[in-house]
């Protein structure tokens, strides 16, 4: 594409399937579809390679740890957090889900309408369990194989940093874990059951989606 006059040529669309430059400044609508759409497929197809940490959340009626025939830390009604750290996750991944769990609308409100409040609105407690297998994937003889998650010491730094994240987002008190590394029964009654996932992939596909709505191109 030439550039005349050191300006920035821009498209717009003509016709269903004729595009032609113009100087509009901005992407048409169409573009901007057809954009998002490739960048969707793009993320929720990928390998199982892809950068992310991961969170499996259940709502609770009550939840436990135990360790040794100890049992370490045990809360109520709230979530239970099952917490994956990828080898190459950062701080940004984990305050992107510290944000989302906390935000995370699992419960009714006082009318009754479901999925309304989050676990601050109802001053619930969360339990958090590190979980280094949810990045297991099966060798060619169906062994597990744990490659993809973050190697222990810098795990469990960032282990801790999310929990402290959690306890300034919310309250400290309610904040609770496991035992980082060690053989742990968790114990929990599911309410409802309501399991969802939480992964920080989706930090990168709003960040670029909010790009790609803006209609701006870089010159």
């Amino acid at each position: 594409m030439n550039r005349n006059n050191n300006s920035c040529l821009h498209w717009t669309r003509q016709s269903n399937f004729d595009i032609a430059p113009s100087r509009s400044g901005t992407i048409p609508s169409s573009l901007i579809a057809i954009a998002s759409l490739l960048f969707t497929s793009a993320i929720f197809y990928q390998t199982p390679t892809a950068t992310a940490m991961r969170l499996v959340v259940q709502r609770v009626k009550s939840a436990s740890v135990t360790v040794d025939n100890t049992q370490i830390s045990a809360i109520g009604p709230g979530m239970l957090v099952l917490v994956g750290l990828h080898q190459d996750d950062t701080r940004s991944d984990l305050e992107y889900c510290a944000k989302k769990l906390l935000a995370c609308k699992l419960w009714e409100n006082d009318n009754g309408a479901p999925w309304r409040q989050h676990v601050k609105q109802k001053q619930y407690e969360i339990l958090c369990v590190s979980q280094f297998t949810l990045y297991g994937t099966l060798s060619k003889k169906n062994q597990p194989d744990y490659k993809l998650a973050m190697k222990a010491d810098l795990a469990q730094e960032l282990y801790q940093q999310f929990l402290a994240l959690l306890g300034n987002g919310y309250e400290g008190n309610k904040v609770f874990d496991g035992k980082f590394g060690a053989m742990m029964d968790v114990g929990l009654v599911n309410d409802g059951p309501v399991t969802i996932m939480i992964e920080s992939r989706n930090l990168m596909f709003e960040s670029q989606s909010s790009s790609i709505s803006s209609g701006n191109v870089d010159e």
